[in-house]
């Protein structure tokens, strides 16, 4: 079986169709989340989960998600069992749909960056969720993130990161940062990879996600008319605290994403 290909041709003669009925589902479930954000989040946005149960909130963002998820055309699938909070999960980053497609499994607060705080209603809906921004290139910004990181953890909230540090390209897994494990060394808590899959027909499509040198917005139109796949979602073991430091935990997570992307049995 073959484990990688492309996504559907762009002449794809169904894509006007979907943008027909997903655009106006789209619009009312973007109307849908700001009444979450502002009914439901601001009053219980620090809620944390209790003897294994997630909060209300928690579920209600996934839910969203989830829905955001099938307008886009992708059947979330859990494989493996993700853990209690508090965690820390460390997930390949391919497209600005992982952060929804991890939601949809597990509610966290997410490291992003900085930009998207700006960004008109995005920035908010972020920032109501929990995200943390960062400043990519300012060692300030990581200090102050890394603190942010730790706090959470200690109050009982999972954190989620992207340690490649940006989105990559035709199923290349890049080098994982090793400095932002030491938040989970600070908090005292476990760290869990997660693999983040796409899938058509038991084939892995490794262009799902951002493809060089496409925009935020070519790849939003191109996947919001795009055909059915599946969006996968490993929660893998969890990497243990090394006697080698955070480099070394670095290092297993990667390989043990890596080994999960390319599972010819998933």
């Amino acid at each position: 079986m073959s484990i990688e290909a492309v996504s559907a041709p762009d002449r794809d003669l169904l894509r006007p169709l979907r943008y027909v009925w997903r655009v106006p589902l789209l619009l009312l479930h973007v109307v849908l989340g700001i009444m979450l954000c502002g009914f439901v989040l601001t009053w219980n946005r620090h809620a944390v989960m209790k003897d294994g149960r997630e909060p209300f909130t928690h579920r209600m963002i996934r839910a969203w998600s989830t829905g955001l998820m099938r307008i886009f055309g992708l059947r979330s699938v859990r494989v493996g069992k993700p853990m209690a909070d508090a965690v820390l999960f460390v997930a390949n980053h391919t497209s600005w749909i992982d952060i929804e497609l991890l939601h949809s499994q597990r509610a966290a607060c997410f490291v992003a960056k900085a930009e998207i705080a700006s960004w008109p209603l995005v920035g908010w809906l972020a920032a109501s969720g929990g995200t943390i921004f960062h400043r990519r290139g300012s060692n300030h910004s990581l200090a102050a993130v890394m603190q942010v990181m730790v706090d959470r953890l200690r109050e009982g909230r999972s954190v989620a990161v992207f340690p490649e540090g940006g989105t990559g390209h035709n199923g290349v897994l890049k080098v994982f940062h090793a400095r932002i494990f030491q938040a989970a060394l600070d908090a005292e808590v476990p760290v869990q990879p997660v693999a983040l899959r796409f899938a058509r027909k038991g084939k892995r499509l490794i262009d799902a996600g951002f493809r060089e040198h496409e925009n935020f917005l070519q790849n939003f139109l191109r996947m919001l008319g795009g055909a059915p796949m599946d969006a996968e979602v490993h929660f893998l073991e969890q990497v243990p605290v090394s006697q080698d430091g955070r480099r070394r935990m670095a290092e297993q997570a990667r390989e043990r994403i890596a080994a999960a992307l390319e599972d010819r049995s998933a």
